[in-house]
């Protein structure tokens, strides 16, 4: 055990550096969606190839965070943070000067790489540091990171977009990275594994097949998976589409700086509210009973869905802009309690390779399918509903997938009860 790991005041500042780290992954992840009604002129693109690059991102990140997470169950995790910031940084920069949806493609396929390099160390270094009563709050402080980056994501993009052109906000955004790249390296200590339990564990990953099986024998975490999955396309399809839903339906196609000072407001202030609020309560409630694990996020999706029905229906401009803060409350607040429950029920070796694994399935269904099924059915209702497509094409897809999350949130905490687990 290190005595850095034993001053609390360390292990906070670690996690508000990892916190940071986050946003930054999330800033140039999602900068995207300001700026890709200017991608989609400027290039000539269509709603279904804007949905390909959300899959390719899905896949690569993924797949590419499998080896990379057992690299970290058995190596310094803090390095491979530092040098996959490093790398999506450099993809972001390199997105300002594609000239075709190639080149496009490609580079957002590189960023997804970087990008797989960060939460599954991360999360493992979190679950070494925080035991389990605190985690979810832990969890949740850290999955805040995704509402700071969206919401500077989306506040720099539009702003950036509307003066100066969407090019030069991917240089802009991502050009920090490196540097945040090199304060990591220096500033934060690999932790020991096992820490929270005061056990020293050896740096040998577990067997792949080993963690698959250990997950898909307890149905519970088969269940919050496909359910967090589900929920992230929720998340995601919102978050990938809603600026090109005022762009169109509301023609705040001129705004972009105005559209993404709301949006801004509406995913970082009230969804990190949210998001760490749920956290918060489910590690509250979950002491005495940890299905609450799962149905505080279940309840979260089932608040969602209404209020962003309402929101997409609205047909005053600035009604429909103060109402789509309510539901950014609701959307990332599984997040906190999905990712505790999923780690304290590995082994400390497991940690990182089931990270990846739950992020596989998450990222599939919600970022890689989220992104893309919304932009398919908006093409395929647009004979029907012209510039309006978008809007019925979310709020079809939406519902359909806050509904079965529900359902599997209920799945799964029924099968902890059954387990004797609560």
């Amino acid at each position: 055990m290190t005595s850095r790991y034993e001053s609390k005041r360390y292990r906070n500042y670690v996690l508000g550096v990892l916190t940071l780290v986050y946003a930054v992954n999330f800033i140039d992840r999602q900068l995207l969606s300001i700026l890709q009604e200017s991608i989609k002129i400027d290039l000539g693109l269509s709603d279904t190839q804007l949905g390909y690059l959300g899959i390719a991102f899905a896949i690569f990140y993924v797949f590419a965070g499998i080896p990379i997470a057992r690299l970290a169950d058995k190596s310094n995790r803090r390095n491979i943070i530092s040098l996959s910031i490093a790398g999506w940084s450099v993809m972001t920069v390199l997105t300002g000067a594609v000239q075709n949806f190639a080149q496009l493609l490609a580079v957002r396929i590189g960023v997804g790489v970087g990008e797989a390099g960060c939460s599954p160390p991360a999360h493992s270094i979190i679950t070494d540091m925080y035991p389990p009563e605190r985690r979810a709050t832990a969890m949740s402080t850290y999955s805040v990171g995704i509402n700071i980056g969206i919401m500077f994501g989306i506040l720099l993009g539009g702003v950036i977009n509307q003066y100066f052109g969407w090019r030069w906000a991917f240089l802009v955004v991502g050009a920090p990275g490196l540097l945040i790249s090199l304060f990591f390296r220096f500033t934060v200590d690999e932790p020991p594994r096992g820490f929270s339990e005061k056990k020293r564990v050896e740096s040998e990953a577990v067997p792949f097949l080993r963690v698959l099986k250990f997950i898909a024998q307890r149905k519970y975490l088969v269940h919050l998976s496909f359910a967090s999955g589900l929920s992230a396309l929720v998340g995601y399809g919102l978050t990938s589409w809603v600026a090109s839903f005022f762009i169109r339906s509301h023609g705040m196609g001129d705004e972009t700086a105005l559209l993404g000072l709301w949006l801004s407001i509406g995913a970082g202030v009230f969804g990190g509210i949210g998001t760490f609020g749920f956290g918060f309560l489910s590690d509250k409630f979950g002491k005495k009973d940890k299905r609450w694990y799962l149905w505080m996020p279940a309840i979260a999706i089932l608040i969602c869905l209404p209020l962003t029905a309402i929101t997409l229906m609205l047909e005053d401009r600035s009604a429909a802009l103060m109402m789509q803060l309510l539901p950014s409350i609701f959307a990332t607040g599984y997040l906190g309690a999905a990712l505790s429950v999923f780690h304290g029920s590995v082994e400390p070796r497991m940690r990182a390779t089931a990270s990846a694994l739950f992020f596989l399935i998450l990222n599939i269904v919600g970022l890689g399918f989220g992104t893309f099924i919304i932009g398919f059915v908006s093409d395929a209702l647009t004979p029907q509903y012209g510039v309006e497509s978008l809007r019925y094409s979310i709020l079809f897809v939406v519902s359909i997938a806050g509904i079965w999350s529900a359902l599997h949130f209920v799945l799964g905490a029924r099968d902890i009860k059954a387990r004797g687990l609560n």
